[in-house]
């Protein structure tokens, strides 16, 4: 009887899954947690213990895009880490950094680009920014470090090579400390440009 129960749960978060990743990936929801309850309630499904954890959500939002993505997910992948690396050559007296979907290889049509930045102040990338004739709309982003504290982040939005960069900027010593992954709770994983370089001749 437990077993059974115990399958019928698991079962229950493995189609919570696949359904937040078609949200995520079909309608661009970029907040997992929202995606997750969109689902449950979709399907009918009750329970904290019905709900997966983010990890089990991006590798079915993975799934659903080797699916029903196929080359078409490969090739905008290859686009958006071409944008990335331009954005990263762009802004390269930030020691950029690049995070995220695109790195991991499951963004979609509705990601953008994801870097970190580090520097003195937010101000020094936003001169640099308008400097080149790049107009940016500012954002804050709030990342727990790994001293379970959640700080508040500036960062700029803007457009380039036909994609949507998002840059976060950090302190110059930010570059030692990533901050915690919302999908496995462990250090975000960061490369630099030619690591990317690297992704580009591999895909």
């Amino acid at each position: 009887m437990g077993r059974q129960k115990n399958n019928e749960a698991e079962r229950a978060r493995l189609v919570v899954a696949q359904e937040a990743a078609r949200m995520i990936v079909d309608h661009g929801i970029r907040d997992y947690r929202l995606a997750k309850q969109k689902a449950a309630d979709r399907l009918g499904v009750a329970g904290r213990g019905s709900l997966p954890g983010n990890a089990e959500v991006e590798a079915a939002v993975a799934e659903h895009l080797k699916i029903f993505g196929r080359e078409s997910h490969a090739d905008h992948l290859r686009l958006l880490r071409i944008a990335a690396l331009s954005a990263m050559e762009l802004l390269v007296p930030f020691t950029p950094r690049l995070v995220g979907p695109v790195l991991v290889g499951t963004a979609d049509v509705n990601s953008a680009v994801n870097l970190h930045l580090f520097a003195d102040s937010p101000e020094a990338v936003a001169m640099e920014l308008a400097g080149m004739g790049v107009s940016y709309r500012p954002y804050e982003r709030r990342l727990k470090s790994r001293r379970d504290r959640t700080e508040t982040f500036a960062g700029f939005e803007f457009h380039h090579s036909n994609s949507a960069i998002q840059a976060t900027v950090f302190p110059v010593d930010g570059i030692r400390q990533a901050p915690i992954s919302p999908i496995d709770g462990k250090p975000m994983k960061r490369v630099d440009s030619a690591a990317v370089q690297q992704l580009l001749e591999h895909i």
